[in-house]
């Protein structure tokens, strides 16, 4: 695990963003009561709003420390699944440029927890017989 520092670092960092801008702007509340409620998570909207930002806030440290990677992983990954299912997929694919809220960053996040969970994973080279 130890390869993958800028990885878990650029991981770290985006879930640190996400995370404390949300909680100090209110934000946070903002998408739990408002849009959470009114998509049916009544009267769970802002506490699983919280549940996702401090998920992202408890991964911080563990993902520097290089520790529990797959259960962290594993809880983000469920995440942004769930953000892509409720909140992106409306939207297309495209965050900006061909549209905007779209589900590439989302995807993006997905794959790179998913090279931190099985780093190994590599597909054996075709012998062609050419050198």
């Amino acid at each position: 695990m130890k390869k993958s520092f800028f990885l878990r670092l650029a991981l770290s960092v985006i879930l640190l963003m996400h995370s404390v801008i949300s909680i100090f702007s209110g934000d946070v509340n903002n998408f739990g009561l408002q849009f959470l409620n009114s998509i049916g998570f009544r009267p769970l909207g802002l506490y699983v709003a919280w549940a996702v930002k401090l998920t992202h806030l408890i991964s911080v440290p563990l993902l520097w420390s290089d520790r529990y990677i797959k259960p962290v992983a594993i809880c983000n990954i469920l995440i942004f699944i769930f953000g892509i299912y409720y909140v992106h997929w409306q939207n297309g694919w495209f965050v900006v440029g061909g549209g905007t809220n779209g589900v590439e960053f989302n995807f993006l996040l997905i794959f790179s927890f998913l090279n931190l969970m099985f780093p190994g994973i590599s597909f054996p080279r075709k012998k062609t017989g050419r050198l």
